[in-house]
């Protein structure tokens, strides 16, 4: 049986581009990701080389356990924030490790589960009209964030201020970026992401923005400060530790899923079944235990990266391998990974305004690919509650956890979708006179 071609794709999963254009294309993923990968362990008070390379490795692991089958980035998740927080003021890095592992082991169990059960009930449970929706929240619930980082710049830890130059970088960051989209041709026109992080860059130092220190101060060659069990301390069982961050494998779990399914819809695949969910949950959990054990944080599947693939067309995962394996080796070059780091916010949120609509905009076209009737109330309500509760990340705090609107949007959706009748009672088909 011969293997599926996306003709629609400039390169599909399996194609291998040139090696010019393997390290563009794998560099410009590195870009897109790097900035909230780096983010999360700036945040925390983790060393940010660690997570660049805990997400380079744990890349090309899920790459590996879904049989080179999905193209996926692996980066540092943010739903674990405000415990690992919490953990670095109690335990220090030895409690966030085991919590992080144990995020790894609540994948795989699950995953294990699935491999027995099967997943025949995805397709119930996920149709259309949840899936749309879903993809949709993913993109748009980060608006906020690009919004934030393209306009307010910050004074210290906790103040930030408004300005206007930010704003100006943003824009015209934007600007860049859709005119390279438009308008370039050949290879060239594959990399517009890259370009306009270029060019949004150079904006950025001429109106003052950069700070060049970091990368004065940066040595050429420079070891990542791992932290490895038995190594860099005797570790000891944090119960409090596991049991706060092992319950939010189920909320990201549900981000996993509507990633998968964007990249379903893009790529024109069911990953769901081919290699599997239990697959794809296997190579996620397995991303965060090496994560664990390297002295990085859970990762997690990218949405950044699945805006670049929607914009370029690329889905080659020699190209998502290529960004796993430059993230590794600019883990250890000081200068390089200082340099990235000195990107300013602006320039992040300029792009993330074109990323995250695209991923907003591929739900939209799941309903539209999908002829989904909003005429009819069911797929009416469905639709309305997943948007306004996850856009407005109605979150739940329950039990000392906090799980995301995206998280709750997504399981009110099932919900609905299992329990609302096909038809509601007043939509009922009048009567033919005609045959009384």
């Amino acid at each position: 049986m011969k293997e599926f071609h996306d003709d629609d794709a400039v390169l599909d999963i399996h194609d291998k581009p040139g090696f010019g254009q393997w390290v563009g294309l794998s560099i410009q993923h590195l870009f897109a990701m790097f900035g909230s990968t780096v983010l999360v362990p700036i945040l925390v008070g983790l060393d940010p080389s660690i997570a660049l390379f805990s997400s380079g490795v744990g890349t090309l692991i899920y790459i590996l356990i879904t049989r080179g089958k999905i193209p996926a980035y692996m980066g540092s998740s943010f739903s674990f924030i405000v415990v690992m927080e919490s953990l670095m003021k109690t335990t220090g890095y030895p409690g966030i490790a085991q919590g992080t592992i144990a995020v790894g082991c609540v994948y795989l169990i699950v995953a294990l589960i699935v491999n027995f059960a099967g997943s025949a009930w995805i397709d119930k449970a996920l149709p259309p009209i949840v899936v749309g929706p879903i993809v949709m929240v993913i993109g748009l619930s980060l608006a906020g964030t690009a919004a934030t980082d393209a306009t307010m710049r910050a004074v210290s830890a906790t103040k930030s201020v408004y300005d206007i130059r930010y704003f100006a970088v943003a824009m015209l960051t934007l600007a860049f970026t859709i005119i390279y989209n438009m308008y370039l041709k050949k290879f060239i026109s594959l990399l517009p992401i890259l370009l306009g992080l270029i060019t949004g860059y150079i904006i950025a130092l001429m109106f003052g923005i950069v700070d060049f220190t970091p990368v004065m101060q940066a040595k050429w060659f420079s070891l990542p400060a791992f932290q490895i069990p038995f190594v860099n301390y005797q570790p000891k069982f944090y119960w409090g530790a596991v049991l706060s961050m092992a319950p939010i494998a189920f909320v990201t779990m549900t981000e996993h899923m509507g990633h998968i399914m964007v990249l379903d819809e893009m790529t024109h695949r069911n990953f769901f079944k081919d290699p599997g969910l239990n697959h794809t949950l296997a190579g996620d959990g397995t991303a965060s235990i090496i994560a664990g054990f390297v002295g990085g944080p859970p990762v997690t599947s990218y949405g950044e990266n699945i805006g670049v693939m929607a914009m370029t067309k690329v889905h080659s995962v020699y190209v998502l391998a290529g960004a796993g394996m430059f993230a590794v080796l600019f883990a250890f070059i000081g200068k390089l990974s200082a340099l990235i780091r000195t990107i300013p916010s602006p320039v992040i949120g300029g792009i993330s305004f074109l990323l995250f609509g695209v991923i907003a905009s591929n739900g939209l076209k799941v309903l539209i690919d999908n002829k989904v009737d909003f005429n009819k109330k069911r797929n009416l309500m469905i639709g309305s509650t997943i948007l306004v509760i996850g856009i407005g990340n109605a979150s739940l705090q329950f039990a000392g956890y906090t799980f995301s609107g995206l998280a709750i949007a997504t399981v009110i959706g099932i919900l609905l979708n299992f329990i609302l009748p096909q038809q509601a009672a007043n939509e009922e088909e009048p009567v033919d006179a005609k045959k009384l």
